[in-house]
């Protein structure tokens, strides 16, 4: 990610403009954020009486859904998981077409969505939250439970604040640098390790050594109190508007802000455009082997 200029605004956009270039995947895979500052998602009555955390499940992150499914997690209320589940079945289908109408090429490859609202403010939630989950510091994505052999995270994102205040990022360094830092001494996952957890159901099934780096890279990205003081670009992403990026590959800590919907699909590699720029070729030349 070009540190210069690690956002990339797309102000003129609408919904079923002429589909953009391909430069446009070649600006998110090499790390940029796409941000569409004037296209938002509108909540109707209904759904602006769910922007409340005491909404949200006792200990509980956010509102999930798995909209293949239709498997809620995260709120108990009957009225109001009846309007959750209505509001990111929305939020599905209208990510799920704008990321089809961007990138034509992956039309077809998205697969494992998960939709999110979330409704605690930032510093409420972190400062209950150990370190490792503190959103609050710079990291990259990796997920601890769901291994992912090599598939990148893919996430949009929109700000539904009704009292119009920005989400703040801290965007950092690039991919390739944060790995030769934290991860030259690193080796492969323990196989028994791996095993172990997989048949005790604490991973959804085994890890890869790409599972196991990436999720080392978070850790001590989180744990580096060095890098969490370095000076990083700042942006703030508007109530309204809506962004984009590889959530495995653009370093980020959310600093401030409160309400929120977000969706995570997987891509394979494969469906890359330019597959050299995954994070699992990164770090397959970094070490000099397969990884997945």
């Amino acid at each position: 990610m070009s540190a210069a200029r690690p956002v990339l605004t797309l102000a003129d956009w609408r919904p079923h403009a002429t589909p953009p270039s391909d430069t446009l995947i070649e600006r998110l895979e090499r790390g940029a954020v796409l941000l569409f500052p004037d296209l938002g998602f509108a909540l109707n009555d209904e759904e602006q009486a769910l922007l409340d955390p005491a909404w949200v499940d006792r200990g509980r992150k956010n509102v999930s859904l798995t909209p293949l499914d239709g498997h809620l997690n995260g709120i108990s209320d009957p009225g109001a998981r009846r309007i959750a589940s209505q509001l990111l079945e929305r939020y599905y289908r209208f990510s799920l077409n704008l990321l089809e109408q961007l990138f034509v090429a992956y039309r077809g490859n998205l697969h494992h969505p998960t939709t999110s609202l979330r409704l605690h403010a930032i510093a409420n939630w972190s400062e209950r939250s150990s370190w490792r989950k503190d959103d609050r510091r710079l990291h990259i994505d990796a997920f601890p439970s769901r291994p992912i052999h090599g598939d990148r995270i893919l996430r949009v994102f929109s700000n539904i604040n009704p009292d119009g205040q920005p989400r703040r990022w801290r965007l950092g360094s690039d991919f390739e640098s944060l790995c030769r830092r934290y991860l030259s001494d690193q080796k492969g996952a323990n196989p028994l390790h791996t095993w172990l957890l997989a048949q005790l159901k604490i991973t959804k099934r085994r890890r890869s050594d790409y599972d196991h780096l990436m999720l080392r890279l978070h850790d001590r990205m989180k744990a580096d109190e060095r890098l969490q003081e370095e000076p990083a670009n700042t942006v703030d992403f508007p109530a309204g508007s809506t962004w984009i990026c590889f959530s495995d590959q653009a370093a980020h800590a959310v600093s401030a802000g409160q309400f929120m919907l977000e969706q995570t699909v997987l891509l394979p590699v494969t469906a890359m455009q330019d597959p050299q720029r995954s994070p699992l070729a990164v770090l397959e030349r970094l070490k000099g082997r397969r990884l997945a």
